[in-house]
């Protein structure tokens, strides 16, 4: 099995979508603020996890850092 792995068609029917355009802008800005509120040290190497999973929901009540493993092991 060794099939490539076709990013084009991948951004084309994914990534490219308004739906996760603006969950992206969503991720990006929560990492921005939880920089600016605790430091670029405190989020190096780990991800900014939303309670909620609404990547939307920028409150700094449902933002925390995590590990990436943990935070990227509890999306079900």
């Amino acid at each position: 099995m060794d099939k490539k792995r076709n990013y084009r068609k991948e951004y084309d029917s994914y990534h490219k979508s308004e739906r996760q355009k603006k969950r992206r802008a969503g991720r990006n800005k929560a990492r921005r603020m939880v920089i600016k509120k605790r430091g670029k040290k405190a989020v190096q190497g780990k991800d900014v996890h939303h309670s909620d999973r609404n990547p939307c929901n920028n409150c700094s009540k449902n933002l925390k850092i995590q590990s990436k493993k943990k935070n990227r092991g509890n999306n079900k």
